[in-house]
Parts: structure tokens; C-alpha cells; sequence
């Protein structure tokens, strides 16, 4: 399958990774290749830059946002989400049009700093705004609600614990179960919120992940949902 990744962070790389892992072909998006590809300090958390990555996975293509989603089977977006509407924009609208289009990010505000604050809740999320502006693409929510690490490797956490996912278009949440049941998700762990609108739910979850994450002192942690027997 062809698929591709917006984005050049620490999620972008991850989620790249596993799908070539499990046989895709796979195109990372960026606005500007040769400036990613030219930068060598260390990202806001200290990762190293991207082209050291790019080096130890030569199998990737690093493109623009248009050349890599014409193609693409499979679309992800893992970008900072403040930047997820036009990195989508440049991507084309037609590229975008009837394919599954997987949303990861999350709007964070940095503008006042750590922890940040959302710039969408309560009556909207990112989700829906990227379903709204791109209503023939395939939203689904998925995987936003966990460190990237956890996204690709569900074993990272012991025990059982859950991945959330939201979308409009049945078929399309079907394609992504498959995709994270690959990724090592058992079925019964992954659990259907239902329209995209929940993406408001699991959006707004992800303050509590960060202040969860500092007070943990590691990402390696998940939420997982306790049920009563019947």
C-alpha cells in the first residue's frame, strides 16, 4: 500500500517506520524537503533532526505534501496540529478526495507556554475542522491520545489498555481498526466512539495526558478502560 505521512517530527517518524515495517511504501510530507533535510539541531524535545533519521531509513521518501499524497492509498496526518489545516491545504484538496485519512494530531496552543492549552474544545475539535474543510476525504480520528512510541507498539504498556478512534464513514473506521490491529492493537482494545464529532472527547483528554506525563516522568502510559461484568 502506498501511503503518507505529514509531518517530520517524532511522530511522523514513528508512525513511517511501522508502516514500512509492515510493507508499505511510504512517502514523509514536508513543506520544504532540502530546509528539513538541512536543519541539524535537535527538535523542542531533544530528538535528533530529522535527516539523522531519514539516514538510518532510506527506504522513506521526504517530499512535498502534493507529490506525496497523489499517490497515497493511506494518508496520516502528524503534523503539529496549528499547522494540520494548511499542510492538508497544500496537499490538495483532490489528493485527499475518497481516501482513508488518518487524524493524529492535537491542538496544542504554545502560545503562553508550557502545559499548553487547546485552541479547539467544548464545540469543536481538529478532527471535525479537517472533516468540514475536506469533506470528501475519509476522516478518522485515531491514536492521539498516547505517546508515539505506545501508537506502534501497544507492548510498550504492560497489561491491557485501549485506543480510541471517531469517524463519519463506517467503511473507513474499518480500514483503520485493520490498520491498528496490525500495529498489535487487540480487537477488543480498540473501541469505536462513533461520529468524528467525538474527536472532541479525546482531544480535550490529552490535557490530563500532559500534565499525566509530567507528574509520570515517561510517556510509556495509557488509559484503559475498566468495565463492570455484566
Amino acid at each position: 500500500m502506498r501511503s503518507a505521512v505529514l509531518g517530520t517530527g517524532a511522530v511522523g517518524q514513528a508512525l513511517a517506520a511501522k508502516l514500512v515495517a509492515l510493507g508499505h511504501d511510504v512517502a514523509v510530507a514536508t513543506r520544504d524537503p532540502q530546509a528539513t533535510l538541512a536543519r541539524t539541531d535537535p527538535d523542542a524535545l531533544g530528538n535528533p533532526p530529522f535527516n539523522v533519521w531519514c539516514q538510518a531509513h532510506p527506504d522513506v521518501e521526504l517530499t512535498t505534501p502534493p507529490q506525496a499524497t497523489a499517490q497515497a492509498e493511506l494518508i496520516v496526518n502528524a503534523t503539529n496540529g496549528a499547522g494540520s489545516l494548511a499542510m492538508l491545504e497544500l496537499a490538495g484538496e483532490e489528493n485527499l478526495s475518497g481516501k482513508l485519512l488518518i487524524d493524529i494530531a492535537n491542538p496544542l496552543d504554545f502560545s503562553h507556554g508550557m502545559p499548553p492549552s487547546l485552541f479547539v474544545s467544548n464545540t469543536d475539535s481538529l478532527g471535525e475542522q479537517i472533516q468540514r474543510r475536506f469533506p470528501q476525504a475519509r476522516v478518522v480520528k485515531a491514536l492521539n491520545t498516547m505517546n508515539c512510541e505506545v501508537m506502534v507498539d501497544p507492548g510498550k504498556v504492560p497489561g491491557e489498555h485501549d485506543v480510541f478512534l471517531c469517524g463519519d464513514d463506517p467503511d473507513a473506521k474499518r480500514q483503520a481498526t485493520e490498520l491498528l490491529q496490525r500495529f498489535g492493537w487487540p480487537a477488543a482494545r480498540i473501541i469505536d466512539l462513533g461520529a468524528i464529532s467525538s474527536a472532541r472527547g479525546t482531544e480535550m483528554y490529552v490535557a490530563l495526558w500532559l500534565r499525566l506525563w509530567g507528574a509520570l516522568g515517561t510517556g510509556h502510559f495509557n488509559i484503559a478502560v475498566v468495565r463492570a461484568e455484566a
